[in-house]
């Protein structure tokens, strides 16, 4: 999988060359990186079992031993609904012991249940018949992880990837916090705060994968960071099945965090944020490192020779005096187009991919395993994604992929449920396309943006996927009214993404930008290839002199 060459360890390497040359330090940082998504992946869904349903039944004073149970053998048989009380005929009570002809019919509110056992918070804080209560907790996680990406991607930026993905690491610790929790509010607001830290992880070490990998390997980093996600999602559906008390479980996968303290020193900065920024001495120790973990042969004089200008003049770079921020991507119109395309394309991915497994309540089996099954399905869909999108690019497989997913998601709708094979075999289909254009996707979108902005664009392109995955669960809703209605949703909007990718360009084997001006003078000489070659059917077209700067509104 990995690809090292050898031609630097035995000739002379340039300067220029090392962070081309893909070795242990990559392969070690990409470990790193992808450690704690794991962990913040089995955080991010810790809700959908920490706050599943209960089996419970309405509390009957008159009729409860002094340790009540769930079961229990006078609870009349025609009674199935929850959230009522059958109210007890005191005259036919015969020595004070309730049988199943004990209840006159009618029913009255209730106030108070009796729980199968304390396995969740749905027990621990009294949520039946309060559906809005357990929703809310993942709503409110969500929330808080879309702040956070938003919040970390523009931190980032400004003060450095390596900062920022250490806190957010050993933010992870706070989730423990909650099994103190002695009532809902509170619970509540130490969900978001959990989400609201650890939640950067996602946006800052995806950037960091693909800034110190060579343009071969960032489809890689995009795989292997989904892979880490999907795998943390897997973990704890293992761990949960095993572990199933809430408190444990919340342990479990919140403690090991305290280890993330050691990424103060093993997880280094990006290079090229360190030499966009003018950090030269901390950037020649990390070249330094890089050579020495990866054994080339670059002499140390030739690094210490370096100072800012020729730092950024040896890889690509360039000067920019100016803080690039939102002001600037607002300005220009070929960064602003992208960014919309980009946040339109996560949104439909994870409302998609969300959606999907929110409504596959056929599947057979037990919520753990369903669960599981729904995690490992994803694997095929990266290596697909990974293989497309290296030896064909990033954009005609994602025009494809999307397009695909939509016609699979809308003829599933379509197709009766009598028909059970084809509609299974069309549902299986969008989900595996699905998961190969989310991870295609998020690599597209980092090559899409320059070093100085990328952090701030992609914690908006997270915030519209955790937008995506809010609406995802009301999707069940769109079914009741018609089975048809949701996969419609699905559909037209994968179709509409399709369709807006045909306005951003291919990336595959090209340099990073790192400046907002690099992203305008690549288009215009894009713009002056075509007038060359179309000069004789148009003598009027805008000259590529004018183009030269970005376009501003």
């Amino acid at each position: 999988m990995f690809k090292k060459t050898k031609k630097c360890e035995n000739e002379q390497c340039d300067v220029s060359n090392i962070l081309e040359k893909f070795g242990k330090y990559q392969i070690l940082q990409y470990f790193y990186a992808c450690l704690p998504a794991m962990f913040v992946s089995m955080i991010n869904v810790n809700y959908i079992f920490v706050a599943g349903e209960v089996n419970h039944r309405c509390r009957v004073p008159e009729c409860e031993s002094s340790c009540p149970e769930m079961a229990v053998s006078w609870w009349p048989a025609a009674h199935v609904d929850h959230c009522s009380k059958p109210v007890l005929n005191s005259t036919i009570l015969e020595d004070n012991l309730c049988t199943n002809l004990s209840f006159t019919g009618a029913v009255e509110e209730c106030k108070d249940w009796i729980y199968e056992n304390n396995n969740t918070v749905f027990s621990m804080f009294n949520l039946a018949c309060h559906p809005w209560k357990q929703s809310l907790i993942g709503a409110v996680h969500n929330i808080g992880m879309a702040l956070a990406t938003l919040v970390a991607g523009w931190m980032a930026d400004r003060f450095g990837r390596k900062p920022i993905i250490v806190v957010c690491s050993i933010g992870c610790l706070l989730g423990n916090l909650k099994t103190l929790a002695t009532s809902y509010p509170v619970y509540i607001a130490l969900e978001f705060l959990e989400a609201a830290i650890c939640g950067g992880v996602y946006s800052v070490g995806s950037v960091i994968m693909i800034e110190i990998g060579n343009k071969k390997n960032r489809m890689l980093a995009g795989v292997l960071f989904a892979y880490a996600i999907y795998m943390g999602e897997a973990v704890f559906a293992v761990v949960a099945m095993l572990v199933p008390y809430w408190k444990t479980l919340i342990h479990i996968i919140c403690s090991p965090t305290l280890l993330f303290i050691t990424y103060v020193l093993l997880v280094r900065e990006s290079p090229r944020w360190q030499i966009l920024n003018g950090k030269v001495v901390p950037v020649k120790s990390t070249l330094k490192l890089i050579v020495k973990t990866n054994k080339l042969n670059v002499k140390t004089e030739d690094i210490d020779n370096l100072d800012e200008e020729k730092l950024k003049s040896t890889y690509s770079m360039e000067s920019n005096t100016t803080k690039e921020g939102f002001r600037e991507v607002f300005r220009c119109r070929e960064v602003l187009k992208r960014f919309l395309v980009a946040t339109a394309c996560r949104f439909t991915v994870t409302f998609i991919y969300y959606g999907l497994i929110i409504n596959s309540v056929w599947l057979p089996g037990n919520k753990y395993t369903n669960f599981l099954l729904a995690a490992v399905m994803s694997f095929p869909g990266e290596l697909m994604s990974m293989y497309l999108m290296n030896r064909v690019g990033r954009k005609k497989p994602l025009i494809y992929g999307y397009l695909i997913s939509g016609i699979a998601c809308i003829a599933c709708g379509a197709v009766p449920g009598s028909i059970t094979w084809l509609k299974i075999s069309l549902f299986l289909i969008g989900k595996l396309v699905t998961s190969a254009c989310y991870t295609g996707i998020v690599t597209y979108t980092m090559e899409l943006f320059p070093t100085s902005v990328r952090g701030s664009m992609l914690g908006l392109c997270s915030l519209a996927s955790s937008v995506g995955n809010m609406v995802a669960p009301l999707t069940p809703v769109l079914t009741s009214i018609s089975p048809v209605l949701a996969p419609i949703c699905f559909g037209c909007t994968a179709v509409i993404a399709s369709c807006l990718l045909t306005l951003t360009p291919e990336t595959r084997d090209l340099p990073l930008m790192d400046t907002i001006d690099q992203v305008a003078r690549s288009v215009a000489i894009d713009n002056d290839k075509t007038i060359k070659g179309n000069k004789k059917h148009n003598g009027n077209m805008k000259s590529p002199e004018d183009v030269r700067r970005c376009e501003v509104f």
